[in-house]
C-alpha cells in the first residue's frame, strides 16, 4: 500500500530561534485599544460605519447607542457594569510582509479586574510546544503555541480534515487561539485582538512619530529584515556591529518613527547584556506604550484620529465591538503604571529550556522549545487564576522567604520565588534546606501579617505555624523574620505535575 505523502509543513519565520536561555517579553498590541477607540470617536459618521463594518462587529448606530444604555449580558460594557473579571488577548503577528505571515510572534494575556482597576499582563512565550486541537474528528496537533493563530489562516499546511465551526469565518484564528492559551491558563478569554506590525508601524507613522527614553545604547545585528533574513551582513550572534549592519540606537530622549519604534520593541539580540533579557525587552516595550497612550491622548493625537482609524483598519483583527472598546478606553485610558503588573512566563519559572532535545512535551530535537515543568498545566492555573492578588494582602508588604525542602527538584525555591514576586508579593531569594520536610509555613511575625498568611496557607495547601512550636531549624541563609514557606516533597509534586 501506497502511503499518500504528508501535508506541507507552514513556513517557519527565520527570526525564531534564540540562544539559550533568552526569554520572552509583553507584546506591545494594548496600545492599539486606545487608538481604535480614539479613531471610532473622533471621525465623521460615514468613516465610523465603514471602520465598524471592516473591523468590528455591528454597524446600526442605533443598536450601538442601545447597548451602550443597557449593554447585553457577557458583553464587557456588561461585565464592567456589574464587577465581573474580564480576560483579553492580545495577538502580534507579522502579517503580509512576514516569512510566516500569522504566526503570533507576541502573546498577551490580559487579565482586568474592573473593581480594583488593575490589570495584569500575562506574557506567554511563543516557544511553548503545546497540543492544538482544531479538527472536527479531534485530532490533535502538537506545535509551538505561536501556531495557533496559523492554522486557520492555513488549514491546508496542516493536514485534511475540516476544522471544527468555531475556529473558522473570520474570527476562526482568534478564537484558537483563545482557546489554545485557555487550556494552559485556566482564563476564559471574553474578547480577542491581533495586530500585525505594519498597523502597529502605521499607528505610530499616524501620530506624528512618538518620543521614546533609552537609558541605554541597543545595538542588535540580528534583526530581521523583510526578505526572510537578518540586517547583519554575517555578523555572528553576540559580535559587536560594524557600520551599516543591524539597529542601533543610543542612549538619550528622542523621537522616532513608527519603523524604528517597531526595531526598539522588537529587538531579541541585543549585544548589551541587559537590552537582550526579557526585562530589557518589556521595560522598551511598556515605554513604547506609554508614548502611543501619551501622543494619542494629547490635542495633536485626537487631531489625526482619520489618519490613525486608517492605520488600523485593514490589519486589525479582533470580536469586540465598539461598545467593549469604549468601555475598556473608559475603564483602563488613564490607569497609572502602577496599576498595571507584568508577569512574563519564562523558563526561571513555569517553563524549561530542553536544549534542543524536544523534551517531555513533544518538541522535535534539534528545534529550540520550551516546555511546561507541570505538565498538566494545573500550577498554571493555580498561579493566573489567583491574579490580580488581593489588595489587602499585597498591602501587608509581608517579607517572605521560600526554602526548598524537597527531594529532587532542585530549583523549586528560585522557581517559585520568582512566580509569587510577579504575582505582586514581596520575596526575598530562597534558599535550600538539607532535610526534607513537609510544607509548613512559619510564622516568624507573631501574627503581623494576617492576610498574607492566610493566603500562603491556601496557594501551599499547608499549615501555618509560629515559629516558637515550630521545630524547625532553620538553613543557612534563612530569614528569621515574616513569613517563611518550607516547601516539601509534598508541594514540589504539585508544582511538577505529579499530585
Amino acid at each position: 500500500m501506497v502511503m499518500p505523502p504528508p501535508p506541507p509543513r507552514p513556513r517557519r519565520s527565520l527570526y525564531q530561534a534564540p540562544p539559550p536561555r533568552r526569554r520572552r517579553a509583553p507584546c506591545v498590541v494594548a496600545a492599539v485599544v486606545l487608538v481604535a477607540v480614539l479613531a471610532v470617536g473622533g471621525v465623521a459618521g460615514y468613516r465610523v460605519v465603514g471602520f465598524l463594518q471592516s473591523v468590528l462587529n455591528g454597524a446600526n448606530p442605533a443598536q450601538i447607542l442601545q447597548q451602550q444604555l443597557d449593554p447585553p449580558a457577557g458583553s464587557i460594557a456588561y461585565k464592567i457594569k456589574h464587577g465581573q473579571h474580564i480576560n483579553v488577548l492580545a495577538l502580534g503577528y507579522g502579517g503580509a510582509e512576514n516569512d510566516a505571515p500569522y504566526l503570533t510572534d507576541s502573546i498577551m494575556a490580559v487579565s482586568i479586574d474592573p473593581v480594583s482597576k488593575r490589570v495584569v499582563e500575562i506574557s506567554v512565550p511563543r516557544d511553548l510546544y503545546v497540543r492544538i486541537n482544531a479538527w472536527q474528528d479531534n485530532r490533535v496537533y502538537t506545535e509551538k503555541v505561536n501556531a495557533a493563530f496559523e492554522v486557520p489562516n492555513m488549514p491546508r499546511s496542516f493536514g485534511p480534515g475540516p476544522l471544527k465551526p468555531a475556529y473558522t469565518g473570520k474570527d476562526g484564528p482568534g478564537h484558537l487561539a483563545e482557546a489554545t492559551v485557555a487550556g494552559m491558563t485556566g482564563l476564559s478569554f471574553d474578547r480577542y485582538m491581533a495586530v500585525d506590525f505594519k498597523a502597529f508601524r502605521s499607528v505610530v507613522d499616524a501620530l506624528g512619530g512618538i518620543q521614546v527614553h533609552m537609558d541605554g545604547p541597543l545595538d542588535d545585528c540580528h534583526y530581521p529584515d523583510y526578505h526572510n533574513g537578518y540586517l547583519n551582513h554575517g555578523v555572528p550572534l553576540g559580535y559587536r556591529c560594524p557600520a551599516g549592519a543591524g539597529i542601533h540606537f543610543p542612549a538619550g530622549t528622542y523621537s522616532v518613527n513608527g519603523e524604528q519604534a517597531l526595531e526598539i520593541a522588537r529587538s531579541r539580540d541585543a549585544i548589551e547584556p541587559d537590552q537582550a533579557t526579557d526585562f530589557g525587552r518589556a521595560k522598551r516595550q511598556q515605554m513604547i506604550i506609554s508614548g502611543i497612550k501619551a501622543r494619542a491622548v494629547s490635542v495633536n493625537g485626537l487631531a489625526r484620529a482619520p489618519q490613525l482609524l486608517d492605520a488600523v483598519q485593514a490589519d486589525l483583527r479582533t470580536d469586540m465591538d465598539v461598545n467593549d472598546l469604549t468601555a475598556l478606553y473608559n475603564l483602563l485610558g488613564r490607569l497609572p503604571e502602577s496599576s498595571i503588573q507584568h508577569f512574563a512566563i519564562t523558563d526561571q519559572n513555569l517553563v524549561v529550556d530542553v536544549n534542543g532535545t524536544g523534551g517531555d512535551c513533544g518538541g522535535p530535537r534539534g528545534v529550540f522549545v520550551l516546555c511546561p515543568v507541570d505538565a498538566t498545566y494545573h500550577m498554571w492555573q493555580s498561579v493566573f487564576g489567583q491574579v490580580p492578588l488581593p489588595t489587602t494582602t499585597l498591602a501587608e508588604k509581608a517579607p517572605i522567604q521560600l526554602v526548598n525542602a524537597s527531594r529532587n527538584t532542585v530549583d523549586l525555591q528560585q522557581r517559585a520565588t520568582d512566580t509569587l514576586r510577579q504575582m505582586g508579593l514581596q520575596l526575598n531569594d530562597g534558599v535550600r534546606h538539607s532535610t526534607l520536610l513537609q510544607t509548613t509555613i512559619v510564622d516568624y511575625s507573631g501574627g503581623k501579617y494576617p492576610q498574607t498568611a492566610a493566603w500562603l496557607k491556601d496557594f501551599f495547601g499547608a499549615s501555618v505555624v509560629p515559629a516558637a512550636s515550630a521545630g524547625v531549624t532553620p538553613a543557612p541563609g534563612e530569614q528569621t523574620d515574616g513569613l517563611v514557606v518550607v516547601m516539601g516533597s509534598d508541594f514540589a509534586r504539585r508544582w511538577t505535575g505529579l499530585a
